[in-house]
């Protein structure tokens, strides 16, 4: 696989270390003069920007969370003004007020920068076609795997989400040699392709580059397997720049950070220390070349461990490991901590349940109550009611061993769980009801 920009992307450490305090300190002197509300938490916590002097001295800096973006709504946060701003995403505001993304021209031309990197990483060349079938939209997802592919000199498809037997139909057509998806979208698309009477092999497909959701790595086998293609995980957030944030190579031993970018730390997300290298925490961001928006380290909420040992195929920037869930998504269940990826790391190893569940939690009678519906892989349901009983009881065994907790399974027939174009619903929490 290709490395896009082998001088930056293969720079010894300790240079990407003093480009990095260079930027650092450029930014954090320009949010101090051009952002009001980091002036104001910085001036709260006594910190001047000269204070920054080395990169141990970041965190000396506040943080910033989605509130604060919130807080600011819409342009608040912005380092520039608004005749420099070229384009706007935004969040869904689903639990709140939108948080508003702004980018410059050479923010945009960055995003294709790091896009690019990415999907070169992942074998995309000039000879290649990308489907990106993520939303475009106010959602960053479409744009910044569109923006990769246009800088590389691939063809682009920019087919959004949904009507996915248009997908697989352009996907025939067109010749489509790698896909950009949600995860869960791509194995929709494999379902779809063989209700179509087609096969893996009747499409081009070589590769893929899947996030803006946790997936596990039984999850990557069975895209794989349906797909016919090596599956890779992207990394991005809106509010940070979208996809190419972080990316797989063919090594997939972690994502890739582009650090001339991005300074990446780990935390634990209880008292916001910093832990050390290669320690379980929440991953936390500043970015050091972004205009419009440059956030100072900003809680992801995302829980991983970065190396920031070299990679064998030969790149320098620290490694992210595949986020096993979102602090704020973890779900606490009769004093249990429990992500939705423990659960789904148990489902794909079981035969006889296909990849596609719901996660129900409830309280009943001042009691957590933990229900797990999940599709049995076999269409014939109702003529193997003891092999359907002999395979709840054993879902709920091996959930019961690697939680701690017992969980009712409610096996039910193949696509009974509604399938999602975009971000997957695996999650519902009926405790707040109460």
């Amino acid at each position: 696989m290709a490395i896009w920009n082998k001088d930056i992307e293969t720079m010894p450490r300790e240079k990407l270390e003093e480009l990095q305090l260079k930027r650092l300190q450029e930014t954090v002197n320009r949010v101090y003069e051009n952002v009001k509300p980091y002036r104001e938490k910085m001036d709260k916590a006594g910190i001047k920007p000269d204070d920054i002097k080395t990169l141990d001295d970041l965190s000396k800096l506040p943080f910033t969370v989605k509130q604060d973006l919130r807080d600011n709504y819409p342009y608040g946060m912005f380092a520039v003004p608004m005749e420099q701003v070229t384009e706007i995403h935004a969040s869904s505001g689903t639990t709140g007020k939108q948080t508003v993304v702004g980018l410059t021209e050479k923010d945009v031309d960055i995003w294709a920068e790091i896009a690019a990197r990415a999907l070169s990483a992942m074998g995309v060349d000039k000879n290649s076609v990308v489907q990106t079938s993520y939303g475009f939209g106010l959602f960053t997802g479409g744009f910044g795997a569109h923006y990769g592919a246009r800088k590389i000199g691939a063809v682009a498809i920019p087919t959004s989400s949904g009507n996915s037997k248009r997908q697989i139909n352009i996907m025939k057509d067109f010749g489509s040699t790698f896909l950009c998806c949600t995860p869960s979208y791509a194995l929709s698309l494999s379902e779809t392709l063989v209700d179509m009477g087609f096969t893996k092999d009747d499409i081009k497909l070589q590769g893929g580059a899947f996030g803006a959701e946790p997936w596990t790595e039984e999850i990557r086998q069975e895209i794989q397997e349906k797909l016919g293609i090596n599956a890779y995980d992207i990394y991005g957030l809106s509010e940070i720049m979208g996809p190419g944030v972080g990316y797989e190579c063919a090594d997939q031993s972690g994502m890739h950070i582009n650090e001339d970018h991005f300074i990446v730390e780990v935390i634990d997300p209880e008292t916001g220390e910093v832990v050390p290298d290669g320690s379980m925490g929440e991953i936390v961001f500043t970015c050091i070349t972004k205009e419009a928006l440059p956030l100072i380290r900003y809680r992801t909420r995302d829980i991983a461990t970065i190396n920031k040992g070299m990679c064998r195929c030969g790149r320098t920037f620290a490694r992210m490991s595949k986020p096993m869930g979102r602090s704020d998504d973890m779900l606490i269940i009769r004093g249990v901590n429990v992500f939705p990826s423990q659960i789904e790391e148990v489902l794909m190893k079981t035969e006889g349940v296909a990849p596609h569940y719901q996660i129900i939690v409830d309280r009943i009678n001042n009691k957590d109550m933990l229900d797990v519906l999940v599709e049995v892989s076999n269409k014939d349901l109702t003529d193997e009611i003891k092999s359907l009983e002999a395979l709840s009881k054993k879902v709920s065994a091996e959930i019961l061993s690697v939680l701690g907790i017992k969980a009712n399974i409610k096996l039910v027939e193949p696509k009974t769980i509604a399938r999602s174009e975009g971000k997957s619903v695996r999650v519902i929490d009926k405790r707040q009801l109460h």
